[in-house]
Protein backbone atom coordinates (compact mmCIF):
# COMPACT_ATOMS: atom_id res chain seq x y z
CA UNK A 1 0.00 0.00 0.00
CA UNK A 2 0.96 3.49 -0.52
CA UNK A 3 -0.06 6.57 0.88
CA UNK A 4 0.41 9.83 -0.25
CA UNK A 5 -0.37 13.27 1.54
CA UNK A 6 -0.67 16.15 -0.12
CA UNK A 7 0.18 18.91 2.73
CA UNK A 8 2.16 22.74 3.40
CA UNK A 9 3.57 20.76 6.00
CA UNK A 10 5.59 17.28 4.94
CA UNK A 11 7.95 17.63 7.27
CA UNK A 12 5.40 17.21 10.10
CA UNK A 13 3.75 13.80 8.26
CA UNK A 14 7.16 12.37 8.22
CA UNK A 15 8.25 12.60 11.29
CA UNK A 16 5.14 11.55 12.70
CA UNK A 17 4.32 8.62 10.32
CA UNK A 18 8.07 7.32 11.02
CA UNK A 19 7.40 6.00 14.81
CA UNK A 20 5.64 3.47 16.28
CA UNK A 21 3.13 1.50 14.93
CA UNK A 22 3.30 3.66 11.24
CA UNK A 23 6.84 3.72 11.38
CA UNK A 24 7.61 0.04 11.90
CA UNK A 25 4.81 -1.18 9.40
CA UNK A 26 6.71 0.99 6.96
CA UNK A 27 10.07 -0.74 7.98
CA UNK A 28 8.70 -3.52 6.98
CA UNK A 29 7.50 -3.09 3.79
CA UNK A 30 3.62 -2.99 4.14
CA UNK A 31 3.25 0.76 3.73
CA UNK A 32 4.68 3.51 1.81
CA UNK A 33 5.04 7.29 2.58
CA UNK A 34 4.61 10.14 0.11
CA UNK A 35 4.35 13.89 0.80
CA UNK A 36 3.90 16.68 -1.80
CA UNK A 37 3.93 20.24 -1.01
CA UNK A 38 1.60 22.38 -3.43
CA UNK A 39 4.18 25.06 -2.83
CA UNK A 40 6.11 23.53 -5.30
CA UNK A 41 3.74 23.50 -7.77
CA UNK A 42 2.90 27.24 -7.80
CA UNK A 43 3.96 29.03 -11.08
CA UNK A 44 4.42 32.44 -9.54
CA UNK A 45 7.99 33.54 -7.34
CA UNK A 46 6.26 33.97 -4.22
CA UNK A 47 5.01 30.51 -4.51
CA UNK A 48 1.38 31.38 -3.78
CA UNK A 49 -1.17 28.31 -2.36
CA UNK A 50 -3.91 30.61 -1.01
CA UNK A 51 -5.97 34.02 -2.26
CA UNK A 52 -8.71 35.83 -0.60
CA UNK A 53 -12.46 34.03 -0.82
CA UNK A 54 -14.73 35.63 -3.55
CA UNK A 55 -17.77 37.13 -2.15
CA UNK A 56 -15.71 38.16 1.00
CA UNK A 57 -15.28 37.12 4.73
CA UNK A 58 -12.43 36.25 6.86
CA UNK A 59 -9.34 34.03 6.33
CA UNK A 60 -7.42 32.52 2.93
CA UNK A 61 -8.94 30.00 0.47
CA UNK A 62 -6.69 27.23 -1.19
CA UNK A 63 -5.80 27.45 -4.89
CA UNK A 64 -7.14 24.79 -6.98
CA UNK A 65 -4.42 24.53 -9.58
CA UNK A 66 -1.25 23.83 -7.06
CA UNK A 67 -3.36 21.63 -5.16
CA UNK A 68 -4.29 19.92 -8.71
CA UNK A 69 -0.60 19.23 -9.69
CA UNK A 70 0.28 18.03 -6.44
CA UNK A 71 -2.17 15.51 -6.87
CA UNK A 72 -1.05 14.70 -10.12
CA UNK A 73 2.35 14.36 -9.11
CA UNK A 74 0.71 12.29 -6.31
CA UNK A 75 -1.29 10.12 -8.88
CA UNK A 76 1.93 9.13 -11.18
CA UNK A 77 4.44 8.42 -7.92
CA UNK A 78 1.70 5.94 -6.83
CA UNK A 79 1.10 4.06 -10.45
CA UNK A 80 5.20 3.80 -10.58
CA UNK A 81 4.89 1.95 -7.33
CA UNK A 82 2.79 -0.24 -8.84
CA UNK A 83 -0.39 0.81 -6.53
CA UNK A 84 -3.49 -0.67 -7.87
CA UNK A 85 -5.94 2.43 -8.18
CA UNK A 86 -5.61 5.47 -6.71
CA UNK A 87 -8.24 7.36 -4.26
CA UNK A 88 -7.90 11.03 -3.53
CA UNK A 89 -9.13 11.71 0.29
CA UNK A 90 -9.65 14.84 1.53
CA UNK A 91 -9.82 15.15 5.36
CA UNK A 92 -12.69 18.00 6.40
CA UNK A 93 -15.24 18.07 9.15
CA UNK A 94 -17.41 18.06 6.26
CA UNK A 95 -16.86 14.93 5.93
CA UNK A 96 -18.64 11.98 6.52
CA UNK A 97 -17.67 10.63 9.96
CA UNK A 98 -14.59 8.09 10.38
CA UNK A 99 -15.28 4.35 11.69
CA UNK A 100 -13.62 1.48 11.95
CA UNK A 101 -15.99 -0.34 9.32
CA UNK A 102 -14.54 2.60 6.78
CA UNK A 103 -10.65 1.96 8.27
CA UNK A 104 -11.39 -1.88 7.62
CA UNK A 105 -12.31 -1.43 4.13
CA UNK A 106 -9.25 0.86 3.36
CA UNK A 107 -6.68 -1.05 4.98
CA UNK A 108 -8.10 -4.00 3.11
CA UNK A 109 -6.63 -2.48 -0.17
CA UNK A 110 -3.58 -3.53 0.85
CA UNK A 111 -2.42 -3.14 -2.95
CA UNK A 112 -4.23 0.62 -2.94
CA UNK A 113 -2.86 3.89 -3.25
CA UNK A 114 -4.67 6.36 -1.01
CA UNK A 115 -3.75 10.42 -1.54
CA UNK A 116 -4.67 12.06 1.39
CA UNK A 117 -5.59 16.00 0.99
CA UNK A 118 -4.61 17.70 4.12
CA UNK A 119 -6.15 21.47 3.57
CA UNK A 120 -4.81 24.67 5.92
CA UNK A 121 -6.68 28.07 6.23
CA UNK A 122 -10.76 28.69 5.79
CA UNK A 123 -10.87 25.54 3.23
CA UNK A 124 -9.80 24.61 -0.40
CA UNK A 125 -11.74 25.86 -3.76
CA UNK A 126 -14.39 23.56 -3.61
CA UNK A 127 -13.83 23.45 -8.10
CA UNK A 128 -10.73 20.97 -7.05
CA UNK A 129 -12.43 19.40 -4.47
CA UNK A 130 -15.31 18.46 -7.08
CA UNK A 131 -12.99 17.62 -9.63
CA UNK A 132 -9.89 15.49 -8.04
CA UNK A 133 -11.47 14.26 -4.70
CA UNK A 134 -13.13 10.71 -4.40
CA UNK A 135 -14.32 11.17 -0.60
CA UNK A 136 -14.48 13.38 2.33
CA UNK A 137 -13.98 11.74 5.92
CA UNK A 138 -13.94 14.03 9.12
CA UNK A 139 -11.98 12.42 12.44
CA UNK A 140 -15.04 14.25 14.64
CA UNK A 141 -17.50 17.26 15.40
CA UNK A 142 -14.28 19.63 15.87
CA UNK A 143 -11.83 21.92 14.04
CA UNK A 144 -7.93 21.64 14.18
CA UNK A 145 -5.57 24.09 12.27
CA UNK A 146 -5.15 21.69 9.28
CA UNK A 147 -5.44 18.23 7.60
CA UNK A 148 -2.38 16.88 8.73
CA UNK A 149 -3.09 15.59 12.30
CA UNK A 150 -6.79 13.77 10.67
CA UNK A 151 -4.67 12.33 7.97
CA UNK A 152 -1.54 11.09 10.06
CA UNK A 153 -4.70 9.49 12.53
CA UNK A 154 -6.80 7.96 9.47
CA UNK A 155 -3.15 6.70 8.48
CA UNK A 156 -2.20 5.21 11.83
CA UNK A 157 -5.66 3.52 11.91
CA UNK A 158 -4.95 2.24 8.57
CA UNK A 159 -1.23 1.21 8.80
CA UNK A 160 -1.76 -0.98 12.56
CA UNK A 161 -4.73 -2.91 10.61
CA UNK A 162 -2.39 -4.31 7.82
CA UNK A 163 -1.60 -7.90 8.28
CA UNK A 164 2.11 -8.48 10.00
CA UNK A 165 2.02 -4.64 11.25
CA UNK A 166 0.98 -5.65 15.06
CA UNK A 167 3.67 -8.05 16.67
CA UNK A 168 0.39 -9.97 18.23
CA UNK A 169 -2.16 -9.67 15.59
CA UNK A 170 -5.00 -10.79 18.39
CA UNK A 171 -4.35 -7.02 19.44
CA UNK A 172 -6.28 -5.50 16.71
CA UNK A 173 -9.06 -7.85 16.65
CA UNK A 174 -9.16 -6.87 20.22
CA UNK A 175 -9.51 -2.78 19.84
CA UNK A 176 -12.34 -0.76 20.39
CA UNK A 177 -15.01 -0.76 17.82
CA UNK A 178 -13.14 -3.87 16.31
CA UNK A 179 -16.40 -5.98 17.21
CA UNK A 180 -18.72 -2.86 17.50
CA UNK A 181 -18.41 -2.54 21.24
CA UNK A 182 -15.76 -0.41 23.23
CA UNK A 183 -12.51 -2.36 24.80
CA UNK A 184 -12.52 -3.48 28.30
CA UNK A 185 -10.65 -2.28 31.20
CA UNK A 186 -7.35 -3.37 31.60
CA UNK A 187 -4.89 -3.95 33.95
CA UNK A 188 -1.36 -5.18 34.60
CA UNK A 189 1.14 -5.48 37.56
CA UNK A 190 0.93 -5.26 40.71
CA UNK A 191 -1.92 -7.08 41.79
CA UNK A 192 -2.76 -4.26 44.10
CA UNK A 193 -2.08 -0.43 43.53
CA UNK A 194 -2.99 2.31 45.93
CA UNK A 195 -5.72 0.05 47.48
CA UNK A 196 -7.23 -1.12 44.24
CA UNK A 197 -7.15 -4.77 43.55
CA UNK A 198 -6.90 -6.66 40.25
CA UNK A 199 -10.31 -8.11 39.34
CA UNK A 200 -10.21 -11.49 41.19
CA UNK A 201 -11.57 -13.52 37.61
CA UNK A 202 -8.20 -11.96 35.77
CA UNK A 203 -6.24 -13.77 38.33
CA UNK A 204 -8.40 -16.67 38.21
CA UNK A 205 -6.65 -18.28 35.30
CA UNK A 206 -9.94 -19.44 34.04
CA UNK A 207 -9.96 -18.06 29.85
CA UNK A 208 -13.93 -18.88 29.84
CA UNK A 209 -14.58 -16.79 32.81
CA UNK A 210 -11.91 -14.31 32.00
CA UNK A 211 -13.79 -14.03 28.41
CA UNK A 212 -17.00 -13.39 29.74
CA UNK A 213 -16.27 -11.25 32.35
CA UNK A 214 -14.31 -9.32 29.51
CA UNK A 215 -17.32 -9.06 27.46
CA UNK A 216 -20.01 -7.91 29.93
CA UNK A 217 -17.40 -5.31 30.92
CA UNK A 218 -17.51 -4.05 27.06
CA UNK A 219 -20.93 -4.37 27.26
CA UNK A 220 -21.47 -2.31 29.91
CA UNK A 221 -19.07 -0.08 29.32
CA UNK A 222 -20.73 0.73 25.85
CA UNK A 223 -24.05 0.90 27.22
CA UNK A 224 -22.77 3.71 29.77
CA UNK A 225 -20.50 5.97 27.23
CA UNK A 226 -21.85 5.09 23.50
CA UNK A 227 -25.17 3.62 23.57
CA UNK A 228 -25.83 4.76 20.08
CA UNK A 229 -22.94 1.87 19.07
CA UNK A 230 -25.39 -0.29 20.95
CA UNK A 231 -28.44 0.96 19.29
CA UNK A 232 -27.84 -0.58 16.08
CA UNK A 233 -26.51 -3.41 17.10
CA UNK A 234 -28.02 -7.30 17.20
CA UNK A 235 -27.48 -8.99 20.72
CA UNK A 236 -26.50 -12.39 20.78
CA UNK A 237 -28.52 -14.26 23.42
CA UNK A 238 -25.01 -14.39 25.71
CA UNK A 239 -24.54 -11.20 25.25
CA UNK A 240 -28.18 -9.75 25.99
CA UNK A 241 -27.84 -11.92 28.82
CA UNK A 242 -24.69 -10.70 30.38
CA UNK A 243 -25.84 -7.11 29.59
CA UNK A 244 -29.61 -7.58 31.62
CA UNK A 245 -27.20 -9.01 34.46
CA UNK A 246 -29.49 -12.38 34.20
CA UNK A 247 -26.40 -14.15 33.57
CA UNK A 248 -23.30 -14.50 35.83
CA UNK A 249 -20.01 -13.08 33.72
Amino acid sequence: MRIDVVTLFPEMVVQAAAVGVTGRAAERGLWQLGVWNPRDFATDAHRTVDDRPYGGGPGMVMLAAPLARAIAAARLAQAAAGARGTRVIHLTPAGTPLDHARVAALAGEVDAGYVLLAGRYEGIDERLIARDVDEEIAIGDFVVSGGELPALMLIDAIARLLPGALNDEQSAREDSFADGLLDCPHYTRPEEYEGMAVPAVLLSGHHEKIRRWRLAQSLQRTRTRRPDLLAGRTLTREEAALLAGTEEA
